[in-house]
Formats: structure tokens, C-alpha cells, sequence
């Protein structure tokens, strides 16, 4: 069995390959590579953060990750109880650590676990990084060895391992974002669905510190989702829409597994997907904020940034699927959005991570401020003259496994001369395969990098556009399929 790094860390299915025994591992692994790196800090012996989620045993899994770390000399602090991942990830920067290690599959199925690996800034950790803890792996497997490891119980007295509370500090960091004097004087009524995930009673208690009225949904412990996929997407958010079909609610927001993922739902219960809140709030950061820089985004992500930044003379970067590519521009340069269409966003004078809270919060700012749904907001941006109509769609279809670069050279080589009607343009085989038309169009064809699933990817300036880009799609994938 091959232990392999994604797009943001491993993920495997619990029992199978995400057993405790891979797990220390894995932890071991890290160990090494943090002493590799940590060669030359000032600080007194390296330290990192462990956090987990709410799926089956990940507090326990977190407990073997921080017994292998203590055991290789590393100072540990450990969240007392499940958190979101950014909530882990800022604790990171608050306490000055070496990085951290973050149990969750994020928004995977319930059978699914993972590590997700941060750097000291509060990231993903780089590419690099990944391949040196699968190489250490790997090599400590042929050479035999096993994990160093202290008891728990042991470590805890000992002072190498500390739990800790990571709420305050992000409470803080998300104090100094948002401007919750705004949101109290509006006197919201919000409804959140935690999806069952690590955003469970930390959104709400953010929002009723603004003042809000919140009604939180699915927020109990159930480490199987109640058999729901955790990904706050249309078909997804089913009981949430219901709730605000009831008329009592402004906004209605809901968070993924663990909470790095935003999605919204408006009061007339239209889902207000992550594109059209990336447009939102570049357009709010801008228009209220005066705050100005470059926007980030992933290949699979909305033509309205690229409208917004044209017009606001602002440079657009466009990257692999992936929140690392997001986080390596922050830390480069002044991004004032770097979002994924997953529903990963941050912003300016935060960490480089995804951050499923801090954009419901500035979500509810923007409707506090602007006194109208996010329904309307959009669609008078899209009214704007130098903006147009956008629809989006995506299929994920399950597939037996392929050579990708096969899959890209087909898909290349099978290059259609116009879809829907209109030529394309241009394509850019970044991560997948994507063709762009020119009327602005897009279809995109890519593999996912943690699961055995090829995603296809459409935006256009009408539903039905939309419709036709995935069905196009999915007759050219199966055709250069079949050929590989």
C-alpha cells in the first residue's frame, strides 16, 4: 500500500488504508521532515498544532499523531475538542509554531479520514514538503523501522503535549476583519447548517456575538453525518433551503466538514454558489473597503473575477486546482481574494487558507450593510454593464483509473473547434483540459486529485449554455476514455 499526497493531503477510506498503524506513519514521517526544516530556528525545540473534526475516531487519530510527535521531541498543542480547520491553522501563526497537522477529510464522504499538512504561516504545506514526508515513508517502510512514541498520558504530564482552546485567538483574528458593529445594528436572523462538520457551534457563536438570531441546523456530534456528503453545495443544502423557505431568515449560510467551505442559501431559497460569492466580495472589498491588490483563482473558478478585475484594473492569476497554488501567491504578493470554486476563499490580512467562517461572517456584513438579500446583490452585479449573465455547472462522474497525461494528450489532440456553437479560442491544459470560448464560455475536463472521479466543469451565460457545455463535455471525455 502507497501512502500519497493529494491536492491538500492524504486521504484514505477508515479501516482500509486510514488505520492507526499508517496514521503513526504518517506522523512519524512529518516528525522527521519538521526536524529537517526546523534546523537553524531560534526556537527552543519545534512545535506543532493537531487538530481533528467530527468524523469516526479523528480525536483519537489526533491523539496517536501527537503521542509519535512527543516521542520525536516536539512540543504539541492540542485542540481540546473539534475545530475547523482554519480555526487550527491561525493557532499556527498564534503561537509561533513550526506548522501543524489537521485530522479531517474536509468534504469527503463519511467513510473517508485525512491529514492535512500546514506550514508555520498557516497554510498548506508546499509540494515539497508532501513529497519529503511521502519519501520518508517510503523509506522508513523498506528500512523496517517504526514510530518513535510517547504514552499520552506521559507526554500530557510532561508538558510536551498541551490542550489548548483555538477559538480565542481566531475569535480575535476575525474581530480585526469584520465589521461586527454593522452586523449588530442589523439585527439579522441567520440560519447555519454545520453539516454535522467541525464548524459546529462556532459560526453560531460568532454570529450571536454580533448580535445575530441564529437557528442552527444539523450542529449535534455524528461522526457518520447522519450519511449525508458534507459539501455545502445545492444538492446538498436540501434541509437548509427548507428553513429559510419559512421566511423568518436574511441569509442562511452552511460550512463543510471542517469548515474551510462556505455555501449559501438566499431567503427566497436560491443557492448562491462560491462563485458569485467571490464576485460579491471582491466587488464589497473594493467598493466599501477601498482595499485594492491581485485576485487569485483556481482554473475551475468563475470568468466574473476576471470581468470585476478588468474593470477595477486589478491582475488576475489563475492556478491548478488547489488551495496550496492560492496560498503560495499570498504569501508573494498583496492578494485581495484567493478563492477556489470549491468554496476555499480568503482574503487580504488573513492566513492563506480557506476559510469557511470568516467569509459567512463578511457574507452577513455584506447584507448588513447593503440591507438586501444576496440574491438581489448578485443579480445587480451581473446587470452592470461590464459584467453580463453567469451560470455555472459541474458533473463528477466515477471512473476505473487512467494515466492523466494520456487523458490530457486525448483530450488535447481531440480538440473540438467550437462547443455550443461558439469556436474556442483557447485551451489551457494547467490541470486538466480546458477550453475556453469566445463568447467567455468555458468547459473544463480535469481528474480529481482525491478521488477516483473526473470532474467536469462548465460556465455560460445561460442554464440551458450550461447544460449543453456538460453534456458536450462528458461525450468527449468517454470518447478519449475508451482510447486510453
Amino acid at each position: 500500500m502507497t501512502i500519497k499526497f493529494g491536492t491538500d493531503g492524504w486521504r484514505a477510506i477508515i479501516s482500509e488504508e486510514f488505520t492507526f498503524k499508517n496514521v503513526r506513519k504518517v506522523a512519524q514521517a512529518i516528525a522527521d521532515v519538521t526536524h529537517e526544516q526546523y534546523r537553524g530556528s531560534p526556537h527552543l525545540q519545534p512545535s506543532l498544532v493537531v487538530g481533528f473534526d467530527t468524523r469516526f475516531l479523528s480525536d483519537r487519530y489526533a491523539v496517536a499523531v501527537a503521542e509519535v510527535l512527543a516521542g520525536n521531541g516536539i512540543r504539541v498543542w492540542l485542540s481540546k475538542a473539534d475545530a475547523p480547520t482554519p480555526m487550527v491553522s491561525y493557532a499556527i501563526v498564534d503561537k509561533w509554531a513550526d506548522g501543524g497537522v489537521m485530522i479531517t477529510a474536509s468534504h469527503n464522504p463519511p467513510r473517508y479520514n485525512g491529514i492535512k499538512l500546514k506550514a508555520s504561516y498557516g497554510g498548506s504545506a508546499t509540494s515539497a514538503t508532501h513529497k519529503a514526508v511521502e519519501q520518508r515513508i517510503h523509506q522508513r517502510d523498506r528500512q523496517g523501522l517504526s514510530p518513535e512514541i510517547i504514552a499520552y498520558d506521559h507526554a500530557l504530564e510532561a508538558g510536551i503535549i498541551e490542550r489548548f482552546d483555538p477559538l480565542p485567538a481566531f475569535r480575535a483574528q476575525i474581530q480585526r476583519l469584520v465589521d461586527f458593529d454593522a452586523i449588530q445594528q442589523a439585527g439579522l436572523s441567520v440560519a447555519v447548517d454545520a453539516m454535522y462538520g467541525a464548524g459546529r457551534i462556532y459560526l453560531r457563536r460568532l454570529l450571536e456575538e454580533a448580535d445575530c438570531h441564529v437557528t442552527e441546523l444539523r450542529s449535534e456530534m455524528n461522526p457518520g453525518f447522519n450519511g449525508i456528503h458534507p459539501e455545502p453545495i445545492a444538492k446538498h443544502l436540501q434541509l437548509l433551503a427548507a428553513e429559510m423557505s419559512t421566511g423568518k431568515y436574511q441569509l442562511g449560510l452552511a460550512t463543510d466538514g471542517d469548515a474551510d467551505r462556505i455555501g449559501a442559501i438566499d431567503p427566497d431559497g436560491r443557492f448562491i454558489d462560491p462563485h458569485q460569492i467571490m464576485a460579491l466580495l471582491v466587488d464589497y472589498l473594493i467598493q466599501e473597503r477601498a482595499l485594492r491588490g491581485s485576485i487569485a483563482k483556481t482554473v475551475s473558478t468563475t470568468q466574473m473575477l476576471n470581468r470585476l478585475a478588468e474593470h477595477h484594473g486589478l491582475h488576475v492569476h489563475e492556478t491548478p486546482v488547489g488551495f496550496h497554488y492560492i496560498s503560495d501567491l499570498m504569501l508573494q504578493e498583496s492578494v485581495l481574494l484567493g478563492g477556489e470554486e470549491s468554496g476555499g476563499i480568503s482574503i487580504f490580512g488573513h492566513i492563506p487558507e480557506g476559510d469557511g467562517l470568516l467569509m459567512g461572517l463578511l457574507l452577513t456584513e455584506i447584507v448588513a450593510k447593503r440591507r438586501k438579500p444576496l440574491g438581489a446583490l448578485i443579480d445587480e452585479l451581473m446587470e452592470r454593464p461590464y459584467m453580463g449573465k453567469f451560470c455555472y455547472g459541474r458533473d463528477d462522474r466515477a471512473v476505473k483509473p487512467f494515466d492523466k497525461a494520456e487523458l490530457v494528450q486525448g483530450l488535447i489532440a481531440n480538440r473540438p473547434q467550437a462547443l455550443t456553437g461558439s469556436p474556442v479560442a483557447q485551451v489551457n491544459n494547467q490541470d486538466g483540459v480546458k477550453f475556453i470560448l469566445t463568447n467567455n464560455s468555458w468547459l473544463l475536463i480535469r481528474p480529481s486529485g482525491t478521488e477516483p472521479v473526473l470532474r467536469i466543469y462548465a460556465e455560460a451565460h445561460s442554464d440551458e449554455a450550461v447544460a449543453t457545455l456538460l453534456e458536450e463535455g462528458t461525450v468527449l471525455a468517454q470518447r478519449v476514455l475508451q482510447r486510453i
